[in-house]
Parts: C-alpha cells; sequence; structure tokens
C-alpha cells in the first residue's frame, strides 16, 4: 500500500512513517503545507492519505475534497474534534491527536477495500 501522509508536525509526521514502514507500506512525504499537499495529490501514485486538517493554519479541506473527488480513500488525523470538521466529512474515518501511529494505521484497512 502506498501512503500519503499529510502532516506539519515533523515528529509525529516521521513516527508515523517510520510506523508505515515497518508495516510494510511505501511511504509518500511527509508534506507539511497546503501547496505541497496539494501537489501529491495533482501527483497521485498512492492508495490512500493520512490528513492533518490545519497544516500550519490552513485548513485542508480543499485537499479532502479533493481525496473524496478523485476517490480516494484518507484518514483525518487531527485534534479537532468532528463536531468542528464540515459535515461533509463525517463519514471520513478520523484519529485524533496525540496519537499511536498504530491507531492510525489500524484505520486504513477499513478505509480501503
Amino acid at each position: 500500500m502506498r501512503v500519503l501522509i499529510v502532516e506539519d508536525e515533523y515528529y509525529l509526521a516521521d513516527d508515523l512513517a517510520h510506523a508505515l514502514k515497518k508495516a510494510g507500506a511505501e511511504v509518500l512525504g511527509p508534506v507539511g503545507t497546503l501547496g505541497d499537499a496539494e501537489r501529491a495529490v495533482a501527483a497521485g501514485s498512492f492508495d490512500v492519505a493520512i490528513l492533518d486538517m490545519n497544516l500550519r493554519g490552513d485548513m485542508a479541506f480543499p485537499i479532502a475534497d479533493r481525496l473524496t473527488e478523485e476517490g480516494i480513500p484518507f484518514v483525518v488525523a487531527t485534534g479537532y474534534n468532528s463536531a468542528s470538521l464540515p459535515e461533509r466529512f463525517a463519514g471520513v474515518p478520523r484519529v485524533e491527536k496525540p496519537f499511536d501511529p498504530q491507531a492510525v494505521i489500524a484505520a486504513l484497512p477499513g478505509v480501503v477495500g
């Protein structure tokens, strides 16, 4: 599985990348800005994304919308509770920060058919 990590907190992203690699995933990123995330999504070549909703003060809703439009599954990894996210993302799996990388990995099989 090829996983794109969109996360602006370096240590969280690094821990998550190491855990995913150990689990056998190919990791793309991590990317930590809205612009870098937009370019990574445009380039494609990944199966699933892990998406932080706040990237250095920019909300990543356009990235989530694009992933949805393109049919690319994703997990939201964020400090925001579900009520803080737009209703259109209510059905997206969400892992709340601070998270254990294993909790994010556990959420992935339910996202990818």
